[in-house]
Order: C-alpha cells, then structure tokens, then sequence
C-alpha cells in the first residue's frame, strides 16, 4: 500500500497499468492476424496467385529470414536496450506497416502486369552465397509476386518479432512487483485469439467485394496493423506519462553481449530446453500456415450458399463473438475465487465450446473448425502455469506435451484421411485432434519457459533467451518451406496434371495427401520426446531444479498466511 509519503504514480494505479497491458496486447493481437491472414485461403492463393505449394512455403518462411541470417533478432535486442521501450514500440509499429503494405501490393492487380512484375520475374533467381548454402529465400521460377511478397513479410517479421521483444518489456515495466504472471499469460491469451479472429474472418474479407480476392484479406491484415501501430502510439504517451512522474530514465536489460555466449552454450540444460523450443515451434506455427488447406483436403465439406443463414456474413459475426465469450469465461473461470461463480464459468465456457463447434460443422468452413485451434489453450494455460508453480514436473510436462504432438499430427495423417466419406464423423475427429494440440502448446510457455532461468545466471538471462528466440527463428523459417516442399514432391501426379493443363489450380489445392508432410512434422515430436527424457535425465543428475516447484513451500505458506489474514 502507498503511504502517505510515497509518492503514486500511473503504474499504481491498476486501471493505469492494465490498459497500457491492454494496449500492447492489442498490438500483438493484430500482428498475429496478419502473420496468417493467407493461411486460411491457401487454396485461393494458389488458383488465383499461381503460386505452388514450394512457393507458398518459401513466401511464408521468410518472415523470419532476416531474424535468422541477418541476425536482425539480435539487433532489435540492442534497439530496446539503447532506445527503450517507447520508441521501439514506434519502430516495431511503422516497420509491421510497412512490410505489410508490401506483402499486400504484390498480390493485387496493380502489381500483376507492371513492370515491377517484369523485374522481380528476370531477377532475384540467383543470391550469391544464400543459393550456395541452400538457403536462398528467392529461386529460379519462383512467381514475381510470391518473391515481393517475401520482401514485404521480411520486413514484416522484423517488426514483428521487435515488437514480441518490447511488448515483454513493457509489461515488466508496468507490472514489476505486482500480478506480472497474469498480465503475462493474458497478453497471450489475447495475443492467440488472433489466430482465431484471422481463420474467421480472412475468407470473410477475401470474398467482402463479391469475387473472392486475396489481396481483400490481405488488405484486412494491413488495417489490423494499423490499428496496432495506433494502439503502440497511445502506449507512448502513457510510458511518457509514468517516466515523468518517476523522473527515471527506461530500465534496461543487459545488452547481449558476445562474452555470454561461452557461459550459455556450455550449459547441456539449455541446449536442451532451446532443441526443445524450436521442435515444438516448429511443428506448430508451420503447420498453422497449412492447417486450413490440410483440412480441405481431409474433410468433405460443403460449401453453404451465399444467401442462406450459415453463408452469411451474420453467421460468421455470430460464431466469433460465440468464440470470444468462451475464451473470455474459460480464461475467468481460472481467477474466480467463488466456487460457485468458477464452476458456472467452467460450464458456460464448455456449453458455448459445443455451441462454436456446432456452428464451424454447419457453415461447412475448414477455416472455422480450425479457429478452435487457441481456445482450450486460453482455458487451461492458467492452469498448467499454476501447477507448475506449486508442483513443478515442468520436464515431465514437456514429455507429456510431445506425446501429444506426436499423436495428434499421426491422427492429422492417418485418421482423418480414413473417415473422410463421414461428414460428421470427419468433422468430430478434426476437432478433438485440434483442440488437443493446442492444449499441447499450451505446455510450452507454462513449463518450458519458466525452466530458462533454472539453467543460467541472472546476469544473462536476457541473452540466453535472445538466443532461444534466435534459434526458434531457423525452425520458423525451414519447416513452413519443407513442407511446401515435401507436398509438392509427393503429389507428382497432381504437380504433373496442373502443368499439363489436365486440373486446374482450384482442383489441385484440395486434392494435396497431406500424410507425409504431417509424419514430418510428427518426427519432430518424436525428437522433442527423446529430448525431454534427455532433459529429465540432465535434470536428475544435476539437481538444475526443473521438476521443482517455482514457489517453494516456505512461499506457499506465507502466501496462505496472508490469504488467511484477508479472510
């Protein structure tokens, strides 16, 4: 409590500091609607674009390509460290916009004929040295428009990922010695619920003008981001406000510094839990590039007239804001103190999960039924966080979490390909695999995360995880180009009819057998699992702590003295 002769500044007060949390989570969930606005209109991309699944992989892999080769990721670290949080939420804001505007020019007709068209098409098909080592973000035969797109989602994911670092910061800055945990678990809750938002409503916006367009959605992401830079420009005034009350310059993490490189990877624990971040990250976000596509192929669907109820623009408005209250009662139901009031949230957040999947199933949408994907992930999030708080068995959850991505991506490509003549039942089985990856993910930042500081200093914890990031960048930017290319090369027979004119690319981008690009993606869980028994055994033989609880006994029973004492 502040007396009388301390002084109360904006962060003491919490309406202050949860809308500023607000703010920079908005920001975030705008980014993230961007970073997949294509995904869930793979299938126009490719009839509409003439892009293939090796360019549609490549377009989407470099968002992180400057991160990984460039070494930008490191740079946006030293941008924070020396400018601070209010001007790199600037920065991060124009340089989204930027890129985005980008990405959007090169799928409209303005770009289709001009002779920026002709440019790319001669050009760009050879980077030296990129091309000698395999990993050239261009290549010879690549559409021009997929190759500006790239620019403009490099550009993108360096704003992006500067933003991703800032917005962390800025909560420590606002919510250091207070509810830190929550207002970090709620910026991401928040932060996932644009996944959702853009598998609801990019088709939405692709068809907005009557003839379904990509550059539509695209054009939707481009405002959800500007949007986001106007949510980071009130955020600047508000930090100014709280630095000129407490009249301190920004707190600054230690700068990465190439002398904490010897200390970090010489640690076997971090290598460990880093190769575990990149193979579960891996395996998930590319895949989110995918999904919708994937369950075109897999489900027989129906498309609803465009004139009927469940065709509707309504319908869609409806099943989002049925999407947003169950995130919203599944999300309070974990900070309700009443047992009463927590168990009818519970209840309420399951009936409208039912409610949501009825409603994916009857607009016969891929791209709804795979919006489920983050909502039982905001549900249980704040429990598995609070576990491994008071019970600890983080590595064991990690264990658990692989065997759950294992088998969801093996039901992914055997299971749902076999119930395909099922309407209903194909639908049933999406779903539940669905909704348990994302219950998977969910271990991620409640176990794996929180073990990062058990296996380095204090001192260079900032740089530990600006290497993680970097690492988990490399896996961002190969698998989403793997598996583009593994469709491709097995689907010859589909590759072959498109070029020879025998099925048009409307036909072709629903009839991908997806099996062997999700067993990719599958062995990644598989090494992830031999990781973690890996990690369990390092763990036991040098006591780093990971299966011990984060909040140890002496803490509890303070922190139940003082539960007591407000009863």
């Amino acid at each position: 409590m502040t007396t009388k002769s301390q002084k109360t500044v904006l962060s003491d007060q919490a309406w202050a500091r949860w809308t500023a949390l607000l703010l920079l989570a908005l920001g975030m969930f705008c980014a993230y609607i961007f970073m997949d606005v294509m995904s869930p209109i793979k299938s126009l991309v490719q009839s509409q674009l003439g892009w293939d699944n090796t360019a549609f992989g490549t377009m989407q892999g470099s968002e992180t390509f400057l991160n990984v080769f460039i070494f930008f990721l490191i740079f946006a670290g030293i941008i924070l460290d020396k400018m601070g949080v209010r001007f790199t939420a600037l920065l991060s804001g124009v340089v989204m916009v930027v890129g985005a505007t980008i990405n959007w020019y090169a799928v409209t007709d303005m770009f289709a004929g001009s002779s920026l068209e002709v440019w790319f098409t001669e050009h760009l098909n050879y980077i030296p040295g990129f091309d000698e080592l395999g990993v050239s973000p261009f290549y010879e035969g690549m559409p021009a428009s997929a190759k500006f797109s790239a620019i403009g989602f490099m550009i993108f994911g360096c704003g992006v990922e500067m933003a991703g670092i800032m917005v962390s910061r800025g909560i420590v800055k606002w919510f250091k010695g207070r509810e830190m945990a929550l207002a970090m678990g709620s910026e991401m809750a928040l932060a996932r619920l644009g996944v959702a938002t853009c598998m609801i409503f990019s088709p939405l916006f692709a068809s907005i003008t009557g003839t379904p367009k990509v550059s539509s959605a695209v054009a939707f992401g481009v405002v959800m981001l500007m949007i986001a830079l106007i949510m980071f420009i009130v955020y600047f005034f508000m930090d100014a406000k709280l630095d000129s009350q407490t009249h301190e310059a920004e707190e600054k993490d230690d700068p990465f510094r190439i002398s904490d490189l010897g200390q970090i990877l010489t640690s076997s624990g971090f290598w460990l839990v880093a190769l575990l971040c990149v193979l579960y990250y891996s395996a998930i976000f590319p895949f989110q590039k995918y999904a919708v596509n994937m369950l075109q192929c897999n489900l027989t669907l129906t498309p609803n007239p465009a004139e009927s109820f469940w065709g509707s623009q309504a319908q869609t408005v409806l099943q989002y804001v049925v999407m947003l209250l169950c995130a919203a009662s599944a999300f309070v139901s974990n900070f309700s103190k009443n047992k009463a009031m927590k168990g009818g949230m519970l209840t309420l957040s399951v009936v409208l999960l039912v409610l949501y999947c009825w409603m994916g199933y009857m607009c016969q949408s891929a791209a709804a039924i795979f919006a489920v994907f983050p909502l039982l992930a905001v549900g249980i999030t704040p429990i598995l966080g609070k576990f491994v708080d008071h019970k600890g068995k983080a590595a064991s959850m990690l264990v658990f979490g692989s065997l759950l991505l294992i088998a969801c991506h093996l039901t992914f490509a055997f299971v749902l390909p076999a119930v395909k003549s099922s309407p209903v039942g194909g639908v049933v089985v999406a779903y539940l695999t669905i909704l348990v990856l994302g219950a998977s993910f969910s271990l991620v930042p409640a176990s794996l995360w929180p073990s990062v500081p058990k296996l380095v200093d204090a001192k260079i914890i900032g740089s530990a995880y600006a290497l993680i990031f970097w690492i988990q960048n490399i896996g961002l930017w190969l698998f989403p180009l793997l598996i583009g290319k593994v469709l491709d090369a097995t689907n010859p027979e589909i590759v072959k009819a498109v070029a020879d004119g025998t099925m048009t690319e409307a036909q072709a981008s629903v009839s991908y057998d997806y099996t062997w690009a999700l067993v990719m993606l599958a062995a990644l869980g598989v090494a992830a699992l031999l990781i973690g028994l890996w990690l369990k055994v390092i763990d036991r033989k040098h006591h780093l702590g990971l299966e011990e609880p984060n909040i140890k006994p002496s803490m509890q029973a303070e922190e139940a003295e003082v539960a007591d004492a407000e009863l």
